[in-house]
């Protein structure tokens, strides 16, 4: 009877190691890629004024009324994003959430840097509006400005995306995070709020 021969100990076999398949940009939360843009990474940045051009440039274009001021506003915004990305916390909310913020302020505050330049008056009689009707749009802009900056924080922004952003309910729910039946009941509570800031007013 032959003696077994030992061969050594029995190694346990290596497991297969699943195929990594790389994650595309697409694919990631806002959260994601504002934490990315925190470290330098300049795809993640372009990701992310891909999927909210359209939003922020509406958000400025309302506020500013003029399409320049708003495209250099929507510069300044981006820019805001990229030196902030670093102060956001995704366990303090959403990285949508956070975006509108820090884009919003950026526009707020360089309206005030840079106010509205007088309007010249035409050369020539035209058919727009004139100088009453104008400053009466602007008395009325004014007072819609001041209605909303009084709202809650939690219904200003869906009312400034919804107007301003030129987002539809489904698309603010996504941009904000939050379940659509939400968003619903924020924008009719805002509404309401605003038509009782508002009574009285514009008449």
């Amino acid at each position: 009877m032959e003696a077994a021969v030992s061969i050594g100990p029995v190694l346990p076999r290596a497991p297969r190691i699943a195929s990594i398949r790389p994650v595309k940009l697409g694919e990631l939360t806002d959260g994601d890629l504002i934490e990315r843009v925190a470290e330098g990474e300049r795809d993640a940045f372009e990701e992310l004024y891909r999927r909210y051009t359209r939003p922020v440039l509406g958000l400025a274009l309302r506020r500013l009324g003029d399409r320049g001021r708003a495209e250099d506003a929507l510069q300044d915004a981006f820019a805001a994003i990229w030196r902030s990305a670093s102060s956001y916390d995704r366990e303090r909310g959403q990285g949508g959430a956070w975006l509108y913020t820090v884009a919003r302020n950026a526009i707020v505050d360089g309206a005030r840097r840079r106010p509205e330049p007088p309007l010249e008056p035409p050369d020539a009689p035209s058919d727009e509006s004139g100088p009453p009707e104008r400053a009466e749009a602007s008395w009325l802009s004014w007072r819609v400005h001041g209605a909303l900056e009084r709202l809650p924080d939690h219904e200003r922004p869906v009312i400034e995306l919804a107007y301003w952003g030129g987002l539809s309910q489904s698309e603010i729910s996504e941009f904000l995070d939050v379940p659509l039946g939400t968003v619903k009941t924020r924008t009719r509570s805002a509404l309401a709020r605003l038509a009782d800031l508002l009574e009285g007013e514009l008449h």
